[in-house]
Formats: C-alpha cells, sequence, structure tokens
C-alpha cells in the first residue's frame, strides 16, 4: 500500500537523520538529463570521465552528477523519495537494498541483460529481489585486510611475510593475537608480550579500534566470524532467521573484544565515528595496525611520514582466511522522471567501457574482470601492492568470501544490534545477552 510505503520511509529517514542532515535543492531532472548520486568524492573524477564519454556517445543526452558524504547522502535520498526529488540513478549500497525492494522504490532492470559471467564472482547475483526481478547492476568491489606501520612491524621484530601468514582461534588468539601483542607498547616502552606491560597506560595499540560493528563488522569482527565458519542468517540471501545466538559467534566476539581488555586493542571509548576511525588512529601513531577496506587503500597510501603496507586477513578455525566481499550497484529510483536515459546510463555504467576507465583511476575495483585489473595496474604505477584484498577474490582454495547479510529490515537490526554490540565492547555486557537480542530481531523478520 501507498500509505505502508511512505510511513516505512518516513521511519527510515528518522532513523538516517541520526548520522546525517538533508541538504536542499532538487535534482533538476529533465527530459535531456539524467541525475546521479554517488557519495564517494574519490571516485567523482572517475565517473565524470564515464560522463563524458556515454555523452559522447549518446547526442542530445546530458549526466548531472551529485556527490554527498554518507550520512547526508542518504537522508537526502530517502528524504527524496517521499517529497519526490530523488535522482533518476544512485549507487546502492547492498545494506539498504532489502528496504527499498521491500518499499518498491526501484525500478526493475530484468531488461538490461545483465550476465553474472561478465563480473567478478557474486556481485551481480546480490541485486535480485525475492520477486526474481534486478534492481541494481554490479558497479564496484571491495574486499577487507589488515593495514600496518611497516616500521612499527619492524620494531617489533615482525616482518612482512609473518603478518602474511598469520592464524587465529578464540581461545588463545593464536599468532594473530601474539602479533598484535607484540606491536602494543605501553607508555614504558614495555610490549604487549612483555612482563610488565601496562594495559591501562597504551601508547600504541597494536590494533586500532573501528567501533563494535553494529550488525555486520565488516571492518572489526567479520574476517575473524567468517573464518571460524559462522554465517549472519539461515540463508546467504534473504536469509529468515539472524545466528547471533550461535556459540561460534559469541564465541568469536568474546575473543574480538577481549582484546581491548588485555589492552592490544584500543578501547570503545577511543572511538569516535566522525574523527577518530582506524585510520586516523594509524595515521597519529597511536595504533600500529587496522582491519579496513579497499575503498581506504589511497587513504593509508597517503598518510606522510607512515610506511603503511598491507597484509592478508588471518586464517581461522576452518583452515580458511575470510572477508566480506562487498559490492555496490547502481540503482534506477521508481519515480524517475527520465526512465529511457536512466537505463542508457546504468547499462553504461556496468559496461567496460566504463569500468575500466574507472579503475585506471586507481581508486576502487570495478565489477568487470576488465575494469579490475585496470585498477591493479593502476595501483602499481602509483607502487602500491593490492594483492592482500584481490587474492581473497582470486583464490577461493584458500579464501572465504562472503557478502552483507540480504534480508528486509536491515535497519531495524542495525538498530537494535549496535546498542548491544557497543554494551558488549564498551561495558563488558555479557555476549550471552545477545540471545535476547537475536529473538527481537527474528520477530521482526517474522512479520
Amino acid at each position: 500500500m501507498r500509505i505502508r510505503t511512505i510511513t516505512a520511509l518516513a521511519g527510515a529517514l528518522t532513523l538516517s537523520l541520526v548520522t546525517g542532515c538533508a541538504q536542499g535543492g532538487s535534482t533538476g531532472a529533465s527530459a535531456n538529463t539524467v541525475t546521479y548520486w554517488l557519495w564517494d568524492a574519490n571516485q567523482l573524477p572517475a565517473y565524470q570521465a564515464c560522463a563524458k564519454g556515454f555523452e559522447k556517445e549518446n547526442p542530445g543526452l546530458r549526466v548531472s552528477i551529485t556527490q554527498l558524504g554518507w550520512g547526508d547522502y542518504w537522508t537526502k535520498l530517502t528524504a527524496g523519495f517521499i517529497a519526490g526529488t530523488q535522482p533518476d540513478v544512485f549507487t546502492d549500497h547492498i545494506q539498504k537494498f532489502g528496504q527499498f525492494a521491500d518499499l518498491k522504490v526501484l525500478e526493475p532492470l530484468d531488461d538490461l541483460d545483465i550476465k553474472e559471467s561478465d563480473y567478478q564472482p557474486g556481485l551481480a547475483a546480490n541485486w535480485i529481489g525475492q520477486d526474481g526481478h534486478r534492481y541494481g547492476t554490479p558497479k564496484d568491489w571491495d574486499t577487507v585486510a589488515l593495514f600496518y606501520n611497516g616500521k612499527m612491524a619492524k620494531d617489533a621484530g615482525l616482518t612482512g611475510e609473518q603478518l602474511n601468514s598469520l592464524s587465529w582461534n578464540p581461545k588463545d588468539g593464536g599468532s594473530f593475537e601474539k602479533a598484535i601483542a607484540r606491536l602494543t607498547v605501553d607508555r614504558n616502552g614495555k610490549r604487549g608480550d612483555e612482563p610488565g606491560f601496562d594495559k591501562n597506560h597504551v601508547k600504541v595499540y597494536g590494533l586500532a579500534t573501528n567501533g563494535s560493528g553494529f550488525a555486520d563488522g565488516q571492518t572489526q569482527w567479520s574476517p575473524f566470524t567468517g573464518s571460524a565458519g559462522w554465517n549472519y542468517t539461515d540463508k546467504a540471501r534473504w536469509g529468515t532467521e539472524y545466528q547471533y545466538d550461535s556459540k561460534t559467534f559469541q564465541s568469536v566476539i568474546k575473543w574480538y573484544f577481549g582484546l581491548a581488555d588485555k589492552g592490544y586493542m584500543a578501547p570503545f571509548s577511543d572511538y569516535n565515528i566522525q574523527s577518530n576511525q582506524s585510520n586516523t588512529q594509524v595515521a597519529a601513531g597511536k595504533a600500529a595496525a587496522a582491519f579496513d577496506g579497499a575503498w581506504m587503500i589511497s587513504t593509508y597510501a597517503g598518510f606522510k611520514g607512515r610506511d603503511i603496507r598491507s597484509a592478508l586477513t588471518p586464517a581461522g578455525p576452518t583452515g580458511k582466511r575470510a572477508t566480506m566481499m562487498n559490492g555496490l550497484a547502481d540503482s534506477i529510483t521508481k519515480a524517475s522522471k527520465n526512465k529511457e536515459g536512466a537505463r542508457k546510463w546504468v547499462e553504461y555504467l556496468a559496461s567496460d567501457k566504463c569500468q575500466t576507465v574507472v579503475g585506471e583511476y586507481g581508486v576502487v575495483f570495478p565489477a568487470t574482470p576488465a575494469g579490475t585489473e585496470a585498477a591493479i595496474a593502476a595501483y602499481k604505477k602509483k607502487g602500491l601492492d593490492v594483492s592482500a584484498f584481490t587474492e581473497p577474490v582470486a583464490d577461493k582454495k584458500d579464501f572465504r568470501t562472503f557478502s552483507y547479510p540480504i534480508t528486509n529490515y536491515a535497519a531495524d537490526v542495525q538498530a537494535l544490534m549496535q546498542p548491544e554490540m557497543e554494551a558488549v565492547y564498551g561495558n563488558g555486557k555479557p555476549v550471552s545477552s545477545l540471545d535476547e537480542t537475536n529473538d527481537q530481531i527474528n520477530l521482526i523478520l517474522d512479520q
């Protein structure tokens, strides 16, 4: 029903206002213009270049691109669905897909004939709704790896080869925990693995904090839950039951947040989503290492005076290394004022013509193999080794890749999990308390 859609969107807008403020303005749509929104400023020049190529192939059509910061982006987009000021095309995130598909604000794209084999494995399939229709075309992908300060690692006696060969388990942390302890230094110069280490007065943490991870833990605990064999839901896509009550999940979370109790990982109190994310801790020399996504490669490489390198995620109890492989998409809004032009633009965005151009900018890994290769070559020209991010996609024997949980009511799941995970991390609340939260989440999914 239309009333249900507006009510649900209004609720989503209320949630999104927590992280950003809507900006004024209209889409500026016309019969000859396709409006396109994205949030990553680093990617803006690449897509401006794609727009020039598109306009050359489609005389009379113009692409108007708007870039907004992450928080403002989702707030303004949600408000636009209500007010009718949404763009024709926008960069979509898998975390938002379930809600947008359920609210029927996305245009089906079945006629574009998107073939899974034309893209990196799994990227195309993720954008099929429960009704069997496609609502997004593959855009790019990212994985997670361990960024670390090369000088700090050398001072700790750790080589790049060692950091690329780490393993872990929830009982004693394995060689990964030993390495993080070794990288940790207190105010007296004692390392985390040395007698007399003062965990209450740490100068350099072995591992930066990136917060509690909320419901997905992409750049926090997901490499560990993934390599322990845990799955977010009962099905890979459109699951109907979350599994935060799993003993496997809770044992991993207890161990992971326990690194902060030991003084090896920065405490939750050191985290500030606006100004003190893991990358700023590494840049400031307050942390030796941090798990982060491929979209941050250029950011870490740009830290002046820091020899930042990257290593694979550690192997877990299953014997495999694991990383979330997130893939963005381009979606057309149901109320687009220029659907014909929007379809042409989305099809162009998903083609090698555009994706190779984007890859050549070396800021993201495009979804097509050709685009990915162009990006790898561009990073190499910059002197950057990105194999820690690309190996998991190429080697399915030793690596496990998995997606964000794709379900309905994702915003509600996040809203319920955020305070609970923060309480476990920051206040020492027992991980068993997640049993009740999991029950609440599954009640919502059963509606």
